[in-house]
């Protein structure tokens, strides 16, 4: 089997994608669809293990991939590892700045430590990133960032700093927009709703009866998948996006748009199966996550 995208064969050939957090879920499905799309993939991530296992998938699925093992929110370290990706393939055209994470615990009992962890990871890496990119390849080149961030419309009670960190990364990206598009540069975020992805494996046991009650908060009734919220990735990235900078692509299914009080009409399933609301699951080697398998 083979990545069933939606985009043209082709789209990418010759160009050089950068895909962080490459290792699992939502990162792994995307550099698989670039992949399948013509490109050449970077992998980058902190554990070399998941990252090579990813590669494999990709050659084996006839696709190019390489991968770079960095820590993100380390400057020295995110400076050298594109330096070495320009070094061997001669430029970016393309970031995905996909990893982060973050832990559920509520504000007063978040440490200072804990903070700048979740921050670190997932704003202050991705501007390194993204600058690096920039300064590096893309102010000289163009080319295209997309920054992943999270449903964090109303904020996020429970885990207040990736909601905050997540925030600064939308405002970044409107910023990097504009700073950067004399030279080429667009810059969007993407922001995944609830998505049926290997990174809810990473939530206590204890979780898994609320995460599968999560959908009843859906207006359409169901979780993402991994490949829908790489399509959209994948737009933004494509030429077909040529004229959008500077804005976030929500893939939530209206999540945010729910309302106490307003009566949910959730689709059942006669109409889920209709082809205008079924899932899209092009992603041929994706995971049920766990807490689904039930």
């Amino acid at each position: 089997m083979s990545y069933g995208s939606v985009f043209a064969p082709g789209l990418f050939a010759d160009k050089v994608m950068v895909v962080t957090g490459g290792g699992s879920g939502i990162g792994r499905c995307t550099a698989h669809e670039l992949a399948a799309l013509g490109a050449t993939v970077v992998l980058v991530g902190r554990k070399l293990e998941k990252l090579q296992k990813v590669q494999e998938e990709i050659t084996q699925d006839g696709g190019r991939a390489t991968m770079a093992a960095c820590d993100i929110r380390q400057e020295e370290s995110v400076k050298k590892t594109v330096a070495d990706i320009v070094a061997e393939h001669g430029r970016v055209d393309g970031l995905v700045n996909n990893a982060g994470g973050q832990f559920m615990t509520p504000l007063e009992a978040i440490s200072a430590k804990g903070w700048e962890a979740v921050v670190n990871t997932n704003l202050t890496g991705g501007f390194l990133m993204a600058r690096e990119c920039y300064l590096q390849s893309m102010s000289k080149n163009g080319g295209s960032i997309v920054n992943i961030v999270a449903d964090m419309w109303g904020s996020m009670p429970g885990m207040g700093h990736s909601g905050a960190a997540r925030a600064g990364m939308v405002s970044f990206t409107e910023t990097a927009a504009v700073e950067w598009a004399g030279r080429g540069v667009r810059v969007n975020a993407v922001a995944p709703g609830y998505i049926a992805s290997s990174g809810m494996d990473n939530y206590p046991v204890e979780m898994a009866p609320m995460i599968r009650e999560m959908a009843k908060t859906i207006p359409a009734g169901r979780f993402g998948t991994e490949a829908e919220t790489a399509a959209g990735i994948v737009f933004l990235l494509s030429p077909a996006a040529s004229f959008v900078s500077g804005t976030t692509l929500r893939i939530d299914g209206a999540r945010p748009q729910a309302r106490m009080g307003y009566p949910m009409r959730v689709p059942d399933a006669a109409t889920q199966e209709r082809a205008a609301v079924k899932p899209f699951n092009g992603f041929h080697r994706a995971h049920l996550p766990k807490v689904f398998q039930v």
